[in-house]
């Protein structure tokens, strides 16, 4: 199957090849933990699981990284205020974040790196960087001389003359060009590590060049991801710093996702406007938040209101129903839930093949659904045909990472609900209606 993405680098839509012919490399720059995630952050995750889960899918071996920034101005200064240390805060929000991630089907990554894990690399990276030009050293503090690097601004779609206009340098400022930014800073304040320009802490921008190096080679990866507002700096940022360390992109394929807006602006802590992931997934539910989050194209702004939330709750609603009706309409009349039937569902593989089109997927979803319900009406009913829809249906809600309640029943189970039938069809209601609360109870009907 031909899988295309837009990639960020080229501006188009291109081709997918990974380097290696079974395997997928993934990089997805993760949180940094001075607090809880919003909404808003929550995307990517969501949208780079279902990249990874249809890579999966389709036979590929996929070592999906995110990591972790537990060293930042926000932890230490967090830290200061509560007197306790950094890693207080990072631990605090890192076990936060990954119960977030549980509630929304996250598939476990190949590795979580933290960046206090790769100090020595790090140092060591900036030191090359140093040696080899690229970086200078005023003082304690190194910054990287962006004016060397061809082609700055390619990922961004921005010029150098247009960035150095815009941009402001402070007065009495170290730099040697506004554009140069800061891969070591020298501090006296919070966790510090010794290196050859004395004792300070990394800059941002380095670290998942270090650990994108460390954990999978200098060659470049397949794919690096992130929110569309780590296009620029950070994500420009590290990639120069690639050419002039690997001389190479570091990835072959940048892929962004659009943002989640709250009203007319995008979720932001600096805009105040947040609504905590652990909140809206504890009043809407994981699954329901996954729906939402997909239900837009992922390059697409994303609208989170207490409407838009609603609706994605009366959809799943609808997705659970149909799936529970199939499942118990096929067990009481003899079949299966086990089975080794293939799923039929290429309409839907080709939506995602096509840039990850969700919008189109979930069109395929609920068009299988709605056979599948017309089925369930038809008499006489269909096992076979009533299967094959359940597999389809769950292949696709397993890719999307959305998870619907199936109940398994026992023989007893079902000679209750045949009874159930049974008096119903002999318009015996008073005992059919006893008999369908005591399904109820045992959560079938």
């Amino acid at each position: 199957m031909e899988i295309k993405f837009f990639n960020s680098l080229t501006n188009k839509i291109e081709t997918f090849k990974p380097l290696k012919e079974n395997e997928v490399s993934m990089y997805c720059c993760g949180p940094t933990v001075y607090g809880d995630a919003h909404v808003g952050n929550i995307r990517p995750a969501i949208v780079f699981d279902t990249i990874r889960r249809f890579f999966e899918y389709l036979g590929y071996d996929v070592k999906f990284v995110s990591n972790f920034t537990d060293v930042d101005d926000k932890i230490i200064n967090k830290a200061l205020q509560e007197g306790v240390s950094e890693s207080v805060i990072t631990e605090r929000y890192i076990a936060a974040y990954k119960d977030v991630l549980s509630k929304l089907n996250i598939k476990p990554h190949y590795k979580n790196p933290r960046v206090t894990e790769y100090m020595d690399q790090i140092i060591s990276y900036i030191d090359d960087l140093v040696k080899s030009g690229a970086a200078y050293n005023i003082d304690g503090d190194v910054f990287f001389s962006v004016p060397n690097v061809k082609d700055y601004g390619e990922l961004s779609n921005m010029k150098v003359d247009d960035l150095v206009v815009g941009a402001r340098i402070e007065e009495n400022s170290k730099k040697h060009s506004p554009l140069d930014f800061a891969l070591w800073k020298k501090t006296d304040a919070g966790i510090k590590w010794n290196s050859p320009w004395g004792e300070g802490r990394p800059g941002w921008h380095t670290e998942c060049c270090v650990m994108i190096d460390s954990i999978f080679g200098t060659e470049t990866i397949d794919i690096h991801g992130g929110g569309f507002d780590l296009k620029f700096p950070h994500h420009e940022n590290e990639m120069a710093q690639a050419k002039m360390h690997d001389h190479n992109k570091l990835a072959r394929y940048w892929i962004h996702n659009g943002f989640v807006n709250f009203g007319n602006e995008k979720m932001s802590k600096s805009l105040g406007n947040v609504v905590l992931a652990k909140d809206a997934i504890e009043k809407f539910g994981g699954n329901v938040m996954r729906l939402l989050i997909l239900s837009a194209h992922y390059r697409a702004p994303v609208q989170f209101t207490e409407d838009t939330a609603n609706s994605a709750k009366v959809e799943y609603e609808k997705i659970c129903k149909a799936v529970q009706q199939l499942a118990l309409t096929i067990q009481v009349n003899g079949g299966s839930l086990d089975n080794e039937l293939e799923p039929h569902i290429d309409g839907f593989l080709a939506a995602l093949a096509d840039d990850m089109n969700t919008s189109n997927a979930f069109t395929e979803l609920f068009a299988e659904i709605k056979n599948a319900n017309v089925k369930l009406r038809s008499n006489p009913i269909d096992i076979n045909y009533l299967q094959q829809g359940l597999k389809n249906i769950l292949t696709m809600l397993d890719i999307f990472g959305i998870c619907v309640p199936i109940k398994r029943l026992k023989s007893d189970d079902i000679a209750l609900y045949n009874e159930y039938v049974n008096l119903k069809k002999e318009k015996r209601f008073e005992e059919s209606d006893r008999i369908r609360k005591m399904l109820q109870e045992k959560g079938i009907y």
